[in-house]
């Protein structure tokens, strides 16, 4: 029992990263210390500073000092030492991981940080408002502080985990829109129908510029790279006070319920810092079906087998990844096979046959699914065509033009035959018909 808890131990740390947290001031230790242990308990190691620090410092000698940021500083304008928005772009770009906080008070570098990766925030000391779903004790008299439903979650639990029986969230602060051209945008948590964004203090004068399901609450980018960027305009979401707070909706008469907070943030931050939706191929193979032989070229319509093997990282340790929809393209500029793949315990494979098309093809698993890190292997094979002492003597499909042919030759000689053979009747002169 010792040695599993020493290699659950071992196997915790060996997944966990640097985490560099930047707040406003020291005293967000305290009151986000349930988050920030939940962090340290799951094997990472957590270093919190302040946004302003001048020994800031994201990247070393072309290598990353941290593996994840989090930025609990929404209100900053100007990071200190070498971290800017710029930055923090190029973190991303080396796979560094993101979660970024934001609030009705917004600095400059949050906002740019947004716009760099396809978010917007709303204008400064706008709030989202909601008069219908708000918390009853913890509303400060304009119904910011709302309470979100697990219908509004993005329908993946590997980023928000299992929303069976989860308790309603409580969330305030300011809220974000996705641009139409970020095609890899995750709206993770959005307002419900009945909220919108505006300055709580000031009279309802014009339409909002975000309301309803446009107003996202948290919203979430995996770069090309894998890299994942999460985006929430609620610092308090976090907080001790909203995670261990009693929901008391407006309007209803049963019983508070715990909030939903700590469940939902371990699990998208799990998400986030690739603690799970993370896949990797440990070994492809391919050969000749029902012969373990990889020729230098294969020959059209060979039957070949295909077999890859695809891990996913769950619960600190590499596991066989059990999905069923795993496709396999045989691509040569477009496919010319598609197929899905069989999986047995994370051994994917088929067997099919070589179309009647020679050239350069490729093995190709391009695996995209929402919550996964994408997956993407090729394998480049050459198909030949058949040798001339590979095809067969008669083919079966030519019978016809065998029998024209025949047919031919065999008018041919008749023809000749009585060509040479006939002979036209002798004529008789008029003078021999006079006699």
């Amino acid at each position: 029992m010792l040695w599993a808890y020493l290699l659950l131990a071992i196997a915790t740390v060996a997944s966990a990263g640097k985490v560099l947290v930047l707040v406003e001031n020291l005293g967000a230790k305290d009151t986000h210390s349930i988050f920030l242990q939940s962090l340290k308990e799951r094997g990472h190691q957590v270093f919190v500073r302040t946004a302003d620090d001048s020994s800031l410092n994201l990247q070393k000698y072309g290598e990353l000092v941290y593996d994840h940021l989090i930025l609990f500083a929404p209100s900053v304008d100007e990071f200190g030492g070498t971290v800017n928005v710029k930055e923090i772009a190029s973190f991303v770009d080396a796979g560094g991981n993101v979660i970024v906080t934001g609030g009705a008070n917004l600095g400059e570098a949050i906002r740019e940080l947004a716009i760099e990766h396809g978010f917007e925030f709303d204008e400064t000391d706008t709030a989202v408002i909601d008069h219908k779903n708000y918390d009853a004790l913890l509303d400060d008299g304009f119904h910011t502080t709302i309470v979100a439903g697990k219908d509004q979650l993005i329908k993946s639990n590997l980023i928000v985990g299992e929303t069976k029986n989860l308790n309603p969230i409580l969330y305030k602060g300011s809220a974000l829109v996705a641009g139409k051209n970020n095609h890899l945008r995750l709206e993770v948590l959005h307002a419900s129908p009945s909220a919108y964004s505006y300055k709580p203090a000031e009279p309802l004068m014009r339409n909002p510029s975000i309301a309803g399901k446009h107003a996202i609450l948290v919203g979430a980018v995996q770069t090309r790279n894998n890299a994942r960027v999460v985006f929430t305009g609620s610092l308090e979401m976090f907080s001790n006070k909203f995670i261990n707070a009693q929901v008391h909706k407006a309007g209803l008469t049963e019983k508070p319920v715990p909030s939903g907070n700590l469940a939902l943030v371990t699990d998208l931050s799990k998400w986030a810092l690739k603690e799970t939706g993370v896949l990797r191929v440990k070994k492809v193979t391919h050969h000749l079906a029902g012969k373990n032989i990889v020729p230098t070229e294969y020959t059209i319509t060979d039957e070949v087998e295909y077999i890859i093997e695809i891990e996913e990282f769950k619960n600190g340790k590499w596991e066989p990844f059990q999905g069923k929809d795993v496709q396999l393209e045989f691509v040569r500029i477009d496919p010319f096979v598609r197929t899905v793949l069989q999986n047995k315990n994370g051994r994917l494979s088929i067997k099919f046959t070589l179309p009647d098309v020679y050239g350069v093809f490729k093995f190709l698993v391009d695996y995209r699914r929402v919550g996964y890190s994408h997956l993407h292997d090729v394998q480049q094979v050459s198909v030949r065509p058949l040798l001339h002492t590979q095809y067969e003597r008669f083919i079966p499909s030519a019978y016809p033009y065998y029998a024209s042919s025949f047919s031919m030759m065999a008018g041919l000689v008749l023809f000749s035959i009585v060509f040479l053979h006939f002979k036209e009747p002798a004529k008789v002169s008029t003078a021999a018909k006079n006699k």
